[in-house]
């Protein structure tokens, strides 16, 4: 595989965990729950070693596949969509017009920040 591929898909990899955290985090209720807690922070620990790792990704010049700012930026727009999509079907959230149309916009600008990238 291409590494500044793997360094897309280590980046969607820490991306997806992040929401998954976040619920941990919920679910531990206020770190009561052990496993929970601990389910938590492991995952809060692989995310961002998942972020660090894609980030330190070079090519032979050793220029950047991702940039730190570009990486944390897709990683925070997936996980925000990611939680509201965790939010709606565990806490039964409602999703309006003007709450789908924002998180439209959050994967509107990651593909716009992938696009830019590759200019």
């Amino acid at each position: 595989m291409d590494e500044e591929i793997l360094a897309w898909v280590v980046l969607i990899v820490a991306s997806c965990i992040e929401p998954i955290w976040v619920t941990c985090l919920d679910m531990s209720e206020n770190f009561k729950k052990k496993g929970w807690g601990i389910a938590a922070v492991v995952l809060v620990l692989l995310c961002l070693y998942l972020l660090a790792y894609c980030v330190g990704m070079t090519d032979e010049n050793g220029v950047n596949y991702i940039g730190p700012g570009v990486a944390y930026a897709i990683l925070a727009g997936i996980g925000a969509a990611g939680i509201v999509a965790i939010g709606r079907v565990l806490y039964k959230e409602k999703l309006t017009f003007r709450r789908m149309a924002f998180v439209f916009m959050i994967f509107i600008g990651i593909i716009g920040t992938r696009l830019a990238g590759a200019m």
